[in-house]
Formats: C-alpha cells, structure tokens, sequence
C-alpha cells in the first residue's frame, strides 16, 4: 500500500462537506431567483424559505467549528491573506500545468497553493459579504433606505457571481483534473478521507511535506 500523508483532520473535513452542501444549496436557490426565466420555481416561496435554512447552516457551521478549532482556523486565515514571491512563480506557471499538464512547471508549494489561497480568501471576503448583505435585504427589507437595499443586492449579486464561477472551477479541479489524482489519492481523497498519497504530497505541496517529514523525524528520535 502506498505511503500516505494526513492533510485534513476530521472536523475540517466535515465543516467542509457541510458548508458545502450549504453554499450549494444557496447557490441554486439563488441562481433561481436570479434568472427571471426560472421564477416559475419559486411559486409558493419554497426557494426563499430553503435559501434561508441554507444560509442558517452556512452561518453557524463554522460558528461551531471555529471556537473548537482555533489554532487551524487562524492558520487557514492567515494563509489566505499571506501571499509572497511563490505565489507570483504559480500564477506564471497555472497555465501551463493546468492546460498542458506540465507539472515540473509550477514551483514547489506549502499546504495550500495559491490557487487554493485564491479559493479560500474569496471564501472569506464574499462570506462575510453574503452575511451582511442576506441579513440587510432579510432583516431589514421594510426598514433600511431603498438606496441601501438595492446596494446590498448589487453587492450580494457580485458575490454570488464571483463565488459560483469559482466554485465550477474548485469542483473541475478536486474531481475531474487529471494532474489531481482526483479519485485515487489526490485532492479528492484529502477531503474524502483526509489523506493523501506522498508521492502526490511531494509533487503538489513539497514544501509543506518537507515540514511534515521533519516533523515525524523529530518525534521518532
């Protein structure tokens, strides 16, 4: 059996798959109320009451994670707004790995690369801009100005534009892309098990398997 490495500790992976299949949901009821073409789904408001209960989970899931996880949390923070040379060598270098599939293109990288920085700090950022702006038009839709309202929409609708395009990408990329081992022992199983293969580890995040391996080396002497 091949050697593996742990990327993702249990309760990271289920506030994943949660906050996952809650953004999901809210982005498909959104996307309904969105295109007028599709407002023949929304009779009877059962979208708005899902969009709701969705936006519920996305808001307290991490509420949950977060106190009990603080030390992950605040890393993952940091990564995503900590960006340095390496990062400009993998937008050089995204192109042809990712459309020619030439993986001794891109520079070696930490636990996440800059394109699962990229993910990750939009995540953030648009995360708290759908929180502000759903609570405003949600709370506050009888109450606040009408020129507030309509720049909470404007800005919610910028957010879930941004937010789902890069959401295809992050599903090609975790699934389908070839270089991603997606099915076997790559970005698929991180997140489905929690482990990756070394060799993936090493040809993806070597620097970050470098500080795993001396780590292990330290505690076994």
């Amino acid at each position: 059996m091949a050697q593996e490495v742990e990327r993702y500790r249990k309760p990271t992976r289920i506030l994943h798959w949660v906050h996952a299949g809650a953004f999901v949901a809210l982005f498909l009821t959104g996307l309904i109320l969105f295109i007028p073409q599709l407002g023949f789904l929304a009779q009877d408001s059962w979208t708005r009451l899902i969009h709701r209960i969705a936006a519920m989970v996305f808001i307290v899931a991490p509420l949950i994670y977060i106190p009990m996880n603080w030390k992950v949390t605040l890393k993952g923070i940091k990564d995503a707004f900590t960006w340095g040379a390496e990062d400009i060598g993998w937008l050089q270098a995204a192109p042809r790995y990712y459309m020619l599939c030439d993986e001794e293109a891109m520079p070696p990288q930490g636990h996440m690369n800059t394109g699962q920085k990229m993910w990750w700090f939009m995540t953030i950022v648009f995360g708290v801009v759908f929180v502000i702006t759903g609570a405003i038009m949600w709370f506050a839709k009888t109450t606040a100005p009408a020129a507030l309202l309509q720049w909470m929409v404007f800005l919610h609708d910028v957010a879930f534009i941004a937010t789902g395009a890069m959401l295809f990408v992050h599903i090609y990329l975790s699934v389908a892309h070839p270089l991603t081992r997606p099915l076997r022992t790559g970005a698929w199983s991180s997140m489905a098990r929690g482990k990756v293969s070394a060799e993936y580890a090493r040809s993806h995040h070597a620097k970050w398997y470098e500080e795993v391996t001396k780590a292990k080396e330290v505690q076994t002497k």
